[in-house]
Order: structure tokens, then C-alpha cells, then sequence
């Protein structure tokens, strides 16, 4: 990397002293940042000054500068503990057209390869160095860390540590060396998420008691949170794409494979380009698939929840679930994948009764010890109680990571700006849970449901069920309404199907209190779900969003093509040449000399040396400035 004006690297070698001035100088330099935000200066100094710490930042929010600035800062070579070998090549792919020395580690090195990597980080010439978990552990590993100048670790995706956590990984157990063989190196965790319970796990096996936990506003205002009832869920989300979102990027998750495929074909033959993505296609295809959303425009990627972690595209416009994610914060992490440059995004889910019944299904048929399973059920429920809220949706959310909310109204929610009605379903639960316990507690939903509307199957015959006192006795509503009760009364724990008896709907012990009158139920009666969005009162999204209205239409496409052709020359995603928002401070300021484009965040010195010329020769020749 070469020295940054006003900032010599003579501090690589000096002792372990934060200076503003030379952090501020190598953030302009180096990132073409003007500035911190939030809490990143404070994290920046405690580490550069050899301290631990926990970071809790939301994705987008700039967790990788906080452990990046003080690589450069410190002397040696900061060490990246990184999960997934698409998230370490993105990365250090940016950081080399920055100017910063990186490498990555891992298995997709030859040996020669791997050999030259070590080679350079032992001579001392590395800023920054990525590590899978499992090649950093080994005693190979270890032993040439131990003969390195190092000048931090930093152990990203930290709550893959956790057992409690959304997305343990076994291989992130090993950790714990780090603290035990280079005590006196700095070492930072970082996650976009992470509960109570999480944290206290994280902090206990990377070995940070006495740490100071920097911990940010979970809040991502430019995404707007929406749930919808299931119906046709294939259907409602081709609305929902082509209604808001035509020709952009976004990832839909499914649980299953089969659900994965089937989405994905659904949405081709609508006209949406769409590829699957999920552990069991051939890999090469897998990493195909994934390298064309990267590098490509308007491409929808379906995938199971074992796609997303990796991924660093800033562009991605919308995140949508068709089966329900295990916890509020699994949740969290994948609708995070929207919006990362901070524009206007949405995070979308159909949900219904089934889901429910799949979530708790696959918990009680785990192989997890009873507390497992009773934590387990508890981040689900929270889940359920997010999506069954009548009140503001981010309030919910933020409340759940112990934040408190600024007012008690977003305005960038679906609940927020098309406020659910609610009905008294006192009269109602009281005859589905009679329904239930009359028929036994052997049936599942489809077979009340023809009970309470009179509907005279074979079935029903069979069992002599139409000659209950419950029989025909919930005519008032339809099918749909008779289900939406059952899933409030399931999410409110009156209800819950049981695994052993094909799902048969059973009573808890809570369901007394309704059925003796003594609790009343308040119902959200059911949306349509079209795709078709309300507007905006408060228009947070876009208050949240870079802004671009000046921006000459004509320019942002030469500009965008341009990237694109770069991009492809040198094998990288479109957005590591430059972020959208860079391309958009361009075409908005029109920059006639390199002073000029030197001061549009996001232009480095060494961006300003590989593509000023160009970029300022396409300024000068795209009329209508």
C-alpha cells in the first residue's frame, strides 16, 4: 500500500498510539471516506491502541472499516477470521483496488499459492490477511502466526461462535485459541446480530470478560419491513417483484431444496430472471449462480438460508421469505442483505398457519437437549409475535435486541403506513378450540374447518362429527378467516400442533381461560398480500438514502456500462470498481478536474490514479450536464 499524504506509514513501526489525524488521513486516502460514522472512530481507537472489543454493528453500517483502519494503523498484519471464501474474495478483491496488500488463506489456494501467501506474510509484507477457521486453528497455521508480526485478530461473523446463535458453526469453536496463544494481541468480534444470550457465548469463548461491547442502532430506516398472509405464495411474490421491483436484485429464501426449484423456475416462466441456489446443486453451478448475482444487474437469487452470509453486493433491493426464518434474528441477518448502500429496500414474507407448525415440527424432532429445544421455541415465538404485531414493526424488532425505539410509529412498515384492522375474537376462538377438544384432539386444520363450517365430507361422516354440538356452528366466517384464527391461536400458545399425531391441533393448558371467558382476543383481520405498496407518510427510506435527484440519467448509464466493462477486464464484482453511490455522487456533481472527483466519497487515492482520466473524460463527453 502506498504511503497516504499527510499520513506516514512510519506509524506501522512507532508504539501503539491512536492519532486522529493519521486515521482521518488514511480513511480519505485509502477508502475515500471523509469521515466516521457512529461509534467507528471510538472502536478504531480502542483497538489501534491494543485494545479487545465485541462490535455489534447492523449489516451496511461499516463493521469491516473498524477492524480494517487499525490493520493499517498498527504494526504487522491484521488477521481476518472470515467464514466463507466469497465473502474473503469480494473483500480483499476491494481492499487490493484501494492500494491495501491483502490475501485470503483458504482451500482454493495450490500449495505454491498458500506457500507465497505465508512467504509474504512472514516478510512483512501483508496489511491485511483472510483465514478460514479451519485452516486457522491447525497447528501449521498457528505455528507460522507465532513467527509473524500481527497486528490484530479480527473474528468476523462472531455469533457463528455461539451454539444459541442463528448460525452456529462447529468450526468456530477452535477460536478460543487465538486468546490463549497471542494474549497480548488486540482482538475485535464482530457480528451484525446477536441476542443476550448470544453475546454472553461470544464474549466467553473468544476470551473478551473484561471488553468493552461497541454496540450500534440495530435500525436499517431505508428498509421497509412487510408481512403478508399466505395464500398463493409463488403468486404474491411474482406480484410483489414485478409490481416493485422489475429488472433489480434481491434474494428469496425457501426452506427447502425442492421449494428452492420449484420458486425459481415459477419466476422464470413469469419473465423474472431467477437462479436457485442450495447446498445439494453440482458446485459449479452453485458458484456460477452466485457469480452472475454478484456481477450482473437485476438478477433474483432463490436460495436455502445457507446463501447470504458471503455476499457484500450493496445494491440488493429486496429480501423476501416464503417460509418462516427460525428467529428474530436469523430474520435480522437476512432481510439485513437489502439496502446495504443504504437506498430504499424492502424485506417481504408470506407467512401462515403451516409455517408455524414446519418451525415447531423441526425443533421437536431435533436432536438438541430440552434446553436447546426450549430456547429454541422461544426465539420462535418471538418471531410469530413479530409477525402477528398489530403495532410498528421495527418498534417490535428493535425491542427485541434491547433497543428502544424513537417514537412508537416508523412510517416504514407495513403496519405503519396501512394500519391493521382488528376485530374481537373472543366469540370465535372459543369455538374452534370447542371444535378441537370435541373432535378429540385428533385432527388437523382443514378437517375443523369443514366441522365449523358444516361442510359434510366423508371424512366427517366417517367419524360422526356432524352430529357435534359444533358442527356448522362457525358459518359467520370463511375458510380463510377460520385459518388465520387458528394461526393467531397457535402463535399465542392457545393452540399448538402436535408432531406425533400427523399435526392433530391440541389444546394448551392457556386455552381454560378463553374457553371460561376470562381472557379476551383481539384478531388482525387478514391482508391480500398483492404486492402493491402503500406510500410512505414519513418517507424514512428515503431520508435514509443517498441522495441522487440532480443526478443526469444519461451519465449515471455511460457510467454504469463503463463499470461494468471494467469490472469484467478485471474479474471483480461491479461494486468493488465503485459503489453505487459513488457513480451516483459523480453524476450528481459533475466533476471537471481530479480535485474534484478526489472529494466524491467513495474515490481513493489509488481509484483517483487507475480511473480519474476516465471517468472525467466521460463526464466531458456525456451532453446535458
Amino acid at each position: 500500500m502506498s504511503v497516504p499524504v499527510g499520513a506516514s506509514r512510519q506509524s506501522k513501526n512507532q508504539p501503539d498510539v491512536f492519532q486522529t489525524s493519521d486515521a482521518l488521513s488514511v480513511l480519505h486516502s485509502v477508502f475515500g471516506l471523509p469521515g466516521f460514522r457512529g461509534a467507528q472512530e471510538d472502536i478504531v481507537r480502542h483497538v489501534t491502541d491494543g485494545g479487545n472489543c465485541l462490535v455489534l454493528m447492523p449489516t451496511g453500517g461499516g463493521k469491516s472499516l473498524c477492524y480494517q483502519l487499525p490493520s493499517l494503523l498498527r504494526p504487522g498484519c491484521g488477521i481476518v477470521v472470515s467464514p466463507l471464501i466469497a465473502l474473503m474474495r469480494d473483500q480483499v478483491a476491494g481492499l487490493l483496488e484501494a492500494g491495501v496488500k491483502a490475501a485470503v488463506l483458504n482451500s482454493t489456494l495450490s500449495w505454491d499459492e498458500a506457500n507465497e501467501v505465508e512467504r509474504q506474510l512472514l516478510a512483512g509484507e501483508l496489511d491485511l490477511l483472510y483465514v478460514a477457521p479451519e485452516r486457522l486453528v491447525t497447528p501449521r497455521c498457528l505455528a507460522m502466526l507465532g513467527r509473524a508480526r500481527i497486528a490484530l485478530f479480527a473474528i468476523d461473523e462472531a455469533h457463528c461462535v455461539a451454539q444459541w446463535g442463528h448460525d452456529f458453526r462447529p468450526e468456530y469453536i477452535g477460536l478460543s485459541v487465538i486468546a490463549e496463544r497471542f494474549p497480548n494481541i488486540p482482538r475485535i468480534a464482530l457480528t451484525a446480530t446477536a441476542d443476550d444470550l448470544t453475546r454472553q457465548e461470544i464474549v466467553q469463548r473468544l476470551g473478551l470478560d473484561d471488553a468493552p461491547n461497541f454496540v450500534a442502532s440495530f435500525d436499517r430506516p431505508n428498509i421497509k419491513y412487510e408481512i403478508v398472509d399466505k395464500t398463493n405464495a409463488q403468486k404474491q411474490l411474482q406480484a410483489f417483484i414485478s409490481d416493485r421491483h422489475s429488472g433489480e436484485a434481491g434474494v428469496v429464501y425457501c426452506l427447502s431444496r425442492a421449494k428452492v426449484e420449484d420458486t425459481a423456475a415459477a419466476l422464470n416462466k413469469a419473465g423474472i430472471l431467477a437462479l436457485p441456489y442450495h447446498a445439494g446443486l453440482d458446485a459449479r453451478l452453485r458458484e456460477t449462480n452466485q457469480d452472475r448475482f454478484i456481477n450482473e444487474d437485476g438478477v433474483v437469487i432463490v436460495a436455502t438460508v445457507a446463501f447470504g452470509m458471503g455476499i457484500d453486493k450493496p445494491d440488493v433491493r429486496f429480501v423476501c421469505h416464503l417460509d418462516l426464518p427460525k428467529s428474530i434474528e436469523a430474520y435480522y441477518q437476512e432481510t439485513g442483505r437489502a439496502g446495504r448502500d443504504g437506498k430504499p429496500s424492502n424485506a417481504w414474507m408470506a407467512y401462515g398457519l403451516s409455517d408455524i407448525v414446519q418451525q415447531r415440527r423441526m425443533i421437536d424432532e431435533s436432536t438438541g437437549s430440552e434446553t436447546f429445544k426450549g430456547v429454541s421455541i422461544r426465539k420462535l415465538d418471538a418471531l410469530v409475535g413479530l409477525a402477528e404485531t398489530v403495532d410498528c414493526r421495527r418498534t417490535r424488532l428493535l425491542g427485541y435486541f434491547g433497543e428502544e425505539a424513537t417514537g412508537t410509529r416508523c412510517g416504514n412498515c407495513d403496519n405503519c403506513l396501512t394500519p391493521p384492522k382488528v376485530w374481537n375474537g373472543s366469540v370465535a376462538a372459543q369455538k374452534l378450540l370447542s371444535c378441537a377438544y370435541r373432535t378429540g384432539q385428533k385432527f388437523g386444520a382443514m378437517h375443523l374447518v369443514d366441522v365449523l363450517i358444516g361442510r359434510l365430507t366423508d371424512k366427517v361422516k366417517q367419524f360422526g362429527h356432524d352430529k357435534l354440538s359444533v358442527f356448522g356452528i362457525g358459518g359467520e366466517l370463511t375458510e380463510k378467516q377460520w385459518r388465520a384464527v387458528m394461526r393467531q391461536l397457535v402463535a399465542r400458545g392457545f393452540l399448538y400442533a402436535d408432531a406425533d399425531s400427523f399435526n392433530a391441533l391440541k389444546l394448551t393448558e392457556e386455552a381454560r381461560g378463553v374457553l371460561k371467558g376470562e381472557i379476551e382476543l383481539m384478531f388482525r383481520e387478514e391482508t391480500g398480500g398483492t404486492g402493491r405498496a402503500p406510500r410512505s407518510k414519513s418517507r424514512r427510506g428515503d431520508l435514509a438514502a443517498p441522495r441522487s435527484d440532480n443526478a443526469n440519467p444519461d451519465l449515471l448509464a455511460v457510467l454504469r456500462a463503463w463499470r461494468s466493462e471494467v469490472a469484467k477486464k478485471r474479474n471483480v464484482p461491479a461494486y468493488v470498481v465503485l459503489h453505487d453511490a459513488t457513480i451516483d455522487g459523480i453524476a450528481s456533481e459533475h466533476p471537471t478536474t481530479l480535485d474534484q472527483l478526489r472529494e466524491i466519497p467513495g474515490i481513493g487515492d489509488k481509484k483517483l490514479e487507475h480511473y480519474g482520466d476516465e471517468i472525467l473524460a466521460l463526464v466531458n463527453a456525456t451532453p446535458g450536464r
